[in-house]
């Protein structure tokens, strides 16, 4: 979690907040990159909140660096869709509780090796279109 959410966590406790983010979803022939996080010990796709004065690319970017030690490129990001609302409200298991604003991009493009970071990642899987674990 990022410093911001951690700072603002302190004044507002587990009150709602509304949390910007992004992820990008890696496409390596039809198969689809999932990270199961520590977190909450779900799968989902690398990606995570918007530090202040960050990009949502930057964020993205960033992110997916951190989380799955892969390199991505901004010129290869294509944007998917923004997606937010009551399908993308969210309480953690220590009963913080988020609206999530999340910009998906998705590329086939990326460089470097998977590299799990074991303090948000569990387990680094490419699933294939028709086996996703969501």
């Amino acid at each position: 979690m990022n410093n911001y959410i951690l700072k603002l966590r302190k004044i507002v406790g587990q009150r709602p907040l509304i949390q910007c983010g992004a992820c990008i979803i890696i496409n390596d022939n039809n198969k689809i990159i999932f990270q199961l996080r520590t977190d909450n010990k779900k799968w989902g796709l690398p990606g995570g909140s918007i530090e202040l004065g960050e990009k949502v690319e930057e964020t993205a970017i960033r992110e997916v660096k951190e989380e799955t030690g892969l390199l991505i490129s901004l010129k290869d990001l294509k944007l998917f869709g923004v997606f937010s609302g009551e399908r993308q409200h969210y309480v953690y298991p220590n009963r913080d509780e988020v609206y999530n604003v999340v910009t998906v991009f998705t590329t086939s493009v990326y460089s470097g090796q998977l590299c799990m970071d074991n303090k948000e990642s569990m387990f680094l899987q490419f699933f294939a279109l028709d086996k996703l674990p969501i």
